[in-house]
């Protein structure tokens, strides 16, 4: 109830079983659906702790840029350290409230790599919920955005066959909650169970010692489907959203006049218009799995427009699952710029309008193009813990830098990367 996942990860039942016992939460919409016909909370107040862990390692066979899984991370697998922890290890904490009959209440506390490469934990949820009807449910505090179908369980590796959700789609969104309300109601339509989730709010993310994120106004809502063991989510999102990380690169810009002023006011990130769509479908009959999501950010920035995909799928012989992924981004606005016209300007004007052009066409190519593919084989070795291997070959296309960070001089698009990942993962 929650941990509020509407959707069910590719998992055996064993497995869900697991989770949604170890996270403690007393239905088992813990990790399975909450359908219009369970019950409410009890009326008895009670609290749970539970939690989940990642001890991962990750392997880069090169030293030209750090592969992460996020890039609000400090470091990876690559420049740093060619063997890193920092990509995929984490640790959470939830404490469940069941304050009456209809309230209740949920705090999630993780500890993950930060950008100043420290281990400080961050609230990641923390919110109260009315459940009005047996149909809808009112909340209200740091919630989790639910674009993606992973969107409520992202961070539990367990709850995944992967050693991590694929970088190309779920690193188009990297801030996963925001401050403010949302309206649940559940359904039915034959056969069809439904789940339609409205949401309002914001969320502001400091960058130590380089500026901030700020989402304003973040609206959407976030539709799920499910009939027998197919599921469905069509997730919408908007946004007024400033990033805030290099004011006198774009102050540079606008002491050339015009010109300096248009590509500023075309790619600076202050207060700008942005939107995301996103549509996942899963297929589980159990003895196999198969699922692929697609989505599209728009952001009216530096940051670029991109449309990104993946496709893949496992089977499960006893407590081991092989897997196989097809990931894939790619950026749909323009990755280069004539930038500032330098011609008949004084030589020293000139060579600071280069050294701007410059800033701003590698700026660009920060717009991640990129594909990856990927293999690995899951072992369910003990009640509640797993250990997962996974193999990538990540190859970032175009001028692109694709999705990897701290990027050194010898780094050179088109070349493929290979990553190699092993990932024990628990829940209790």
């Amino acid at each position: 109830m929650l941990l509020q996942q509407q959707v069910l990860p590719p998992m055996a039942p064993r497995s869900r079983f697991a989770i949604a016992t170890a996270l403690g939460l007393a239905a088992c919409c813990a990790i399975a659906p909450c359908h219009a016909e369970e019950s409410i909370a009890p009326a008895v107040p009670f609290y749970k702790l539970s939690g989940f862990a990642t001890a991962a390692l990750s392997w880069s066979d090169s030293g030209d840029a750090d592969y992460t899984s996020s890039v609000l991370k400090g470091s990876g697998a690559g420049a740093t350290a060619r063997l890193s922890a920092n990509v995929d290890s984490r640790l959470g904490l939830q404490l469940d409230l069941n304050l009456a009959a209809q309230w209740s209440a949920v705090l999630q506390v993780i500890s993950e790599q930060r950008l100043d490469k420290n281990y400080r934990p961050t609230v990641e949820w923390a919110n109260v919920k009315y459940q009005a009807t047996p149909e809808l449910a009112l909340r209200a505090g740091r919630i989790a955005l639910p674009m993606f179908l992973a969107a409520d369980y992202r961070k539990i590796g367990y709850a995944y066959p992967w050693v991590r959700t694929p970088v190309e789609v779920y690193g188009a969104i990297a801030v996963t909650s925001s401050d403010g309300v949302d309206a649940t109601y559940r359904w039915r339509a034959g056969e069809v169970k439904n789940l339609t989730q409205v949401f309002y709010g914001r969320n502001n993310v400091d960058l130590p010692t380089a500026g901030r994120i700020e989402a304003r106004k973040v609206a959407g809502f976030a539709h799920t489907a499910e009939m027998g063991p197919a599921s469905a989510r069509l997730s919408v999102l908007s946004t007024e959203l400033t990033v805030d990380i290099i004011p006198t690169f774009f102050a540079g810009l606008r002491q050339f006049g015009a010109p300096g002023m248009a590509l500023a006011n075309r790619y600076e990130s202050k207060q700008k218009h942005a939107s995301a769509v996103s549509l996942g479908l899963n297929y589980d009959p159990g003895a196999w799995f198969v699922m692929a999501e697609s989505g599209r950010m728009r952001t009216n920035s530096f940051l670029g427009d991109s449309t990104s995909l993946y496709a893949g799928g496992g089977l499960r012989h006893g407590a081991l699952t092989p897997f196989a992924t097809y990931a894939r981004v790619r950026a749909d606005s323009p990755t280069t710029s004539p930038g500032l016209p330098l011609a008949n300007l004084p030589p020293a004007a000139a060579a600071a309008g280069a050294a701007l052009n410059g800033y701003l066409g590698w700026l660009l190519t920060t717009a991640p193009e990129q594909h990856t593919v990927s293999a690995g084989l899951r072992w369910d070795f003990a009640p509640s813990m797993a250990l997962t291997g996974q193999f990538d070959r990540v190859s970032p296309d175009g001028v692109s830098r694709g999705t990897f960070i701290n990027v050194q001089p010898g780094f050179k698009s088109g070349r493929s990367i290979n990553i190699t990942s092993v990932a024990l993962n628990v829940v209790f």
